[in-house]
């Protein structure tokens, strides 16, 4: 799990299945473009990582199965993030 700007987490089985339903939410609101409702699934899978996440040594990269954007990302931000396929300061596209 990664939040953008923050580093990368640990999440157990079941923080995984609620930020897959708020996944369903984020991906809905983009597409929608509704702020409001974007910006209170964000704040609630960010709040849900910082949580229960345990944070992972500066060192120690692994492959995020979630990448959240910054906490307090815009719609037309994460959409020009989709968009170009880049994560900032990242080499790597998104999937």
């Amino acid at each position: 799990m990664r939040i953008l700007g923050e580093g990368q987490f640990r999440v157990d089985e079941d923080a995984a299945t609620t930020l897959t339903a708020l996944d369903k939410d984020l991906d809905a609101a983009v597409r929608d473009e509704q702020q409001a409702a974007f910006a209170a699934a964000l704040h609630a899978a960010v709040a849900l990582v910082r949580a229960q996440g345990t944070p992972l040594a500066a060192d120690e990269i692994v492959t995020a199965d979630y990448i959240l954007p910054f906490s307090d990302a815009t719609v037309d931000e994460v959409r020009k993030l989709l968009a170009d396929g880049t994560i900032p300061g990242d080499s790597v596209g998104l999937p």
